[in-house]
């Protein structure tokens, strides 16, 4: 499955602290068709929709749906809060290919 940083634990606990929302919600991550690559990572708040892959750190859940869970084993998910960038960031060994901005990628081997 996928590593979960404590700076991911730490934002999405506090992404969830901000949300007058049910508290069984997490943090979605999967891989969509697009960018300069072919692949693109997004990520939402959600709750667990059946089929989905929960990574579970400190109680906060990470949900990732069955179509991407290929492109995402052994992948790092970390969060950044710098000079360089705010945000969710993924650390992926499967990606073969990253475009020069970052925010898209290609493997070898789909899914």
């Amino acid at each position: 499955m996928i590593n979960v940083t404590d700076n991911a634990v730490r934002q999405l606990r506090s992404l969830l602290a901000a949300q007058a929302q049910d508290s069984r919600r997490g943090l979605r991550v999967r891989i969509a068709k697009g960018g300069c690559s072919g692949l693109q990572y997004e990520m939402a708040l959600d709750e667990k929709k059946d089929g989905d892959a929960v990574v579970e750190r400190d109680g906060m859940q990470f949900l990732i749906d069955g179509e991407s869970i290929g492109y995402l084993r052994g992948a790092t998910l970390d969060f950044h809060d710098g000079l360089t960038g705010v945000g969710f960031h993924v650390v992926n060994p499967n990606a073969s290919r990253t475009c020069g901005c970052g925010s898209s990628f290609d493997t070898a081997r789909q899914g």
